[in-house]
Formats: structure tokens, sequence, C-alpha cells
């Protein structure tokens, strides 16, 4: 019987741990994302500003910003986006900042209907 070890050297894959591990994944600030998580609207859109890409794709809804991707974005943005205070909602696919304004329970509605949304990058400046 072979072992684990002869496995991965005949088939080069890793095991879920070894998959799952930390190595060479950006270090995230938290202090500075728990500081973050307490900004309102304004000071998250000035906050993200500083990162076009990011600002582009922000969408407020309601008081909270979301950011969507297209595809998966690398482990830097991730790392970023988690420093600027966002969570990923997996049912909504978002990146999503709630700007001081909490929930304790998720909504059964869509916010975006309740609430409206808009997309900050798209408005000229006076």
């Amino acid at each position: 019987m072979k072992s684990t070890a002869q496995k991965k050297e005949e088939n080069g894959l890793l095991s879920r741990s070894e998959q799952l591990g930390f190595d060479g994944r950006p270090e995230i600030d938290f202090a500075r994302r728990r500081f973050n998580r307490a900004l309102d609207t304004q000071q998250v859109l000035a906050l993200i500003r500083m990162e076009p890409r990011l600002f582009e794709l922000a969408e407020v809804v309601g008081r909270w910003v979301w950011i969507r991707f297209a595809e998966k974005q690398p482990s830097s943005v991730t790392r970023l986006l988690a420093e600027f205070g966002f969570h990923w909602n997996h049912t909504r696919q978002a990146w999503q900042h709630p700007c001081g304004t909490p929930r304790k329970e998720r909504p059964s509605f869509d916010p975006r209907k309740r609430y409206g949304s808009r997309f900050p990058a798209d408005l000229k400046l006076a």
C-alpha cells in the first residue's frame, strides 16, 4: 500500500490541509479592518476612490457599498477589500461594506429594490 507522501510524489497533488495553507498569502491588517468597518458611506467611497478599479465597480445600495467582479480577483485585491472593511456575501456574490450600519440578520428582500442603488463612478462631479 502506498503512503500519502508516495502518492503526492506520483501525481503532484496537495492534500486538503496543504491546499488551505496560508503560505504566500498577503497578511490582513485586522486593526485597520475593524476601524474601517465603522466608516460611513462617504468615507468608504473616499477610501476606495484611491483604487480606481474598485471605485468603478462600487455600487451604493441604501447605506451599504457593494463591489462585484466578473471573475475571481487576485489575493492582493481580496486582502485590500478585507482591510477596507468589506466582507464576502456568498448569496449575492458581492463584497459588501456595512458603512457603520451592520445587520444582525439577513433581509428576506432584495435591498436594491427597497433602498435603491447607484454607481458613484457614473455621477459627474459639478
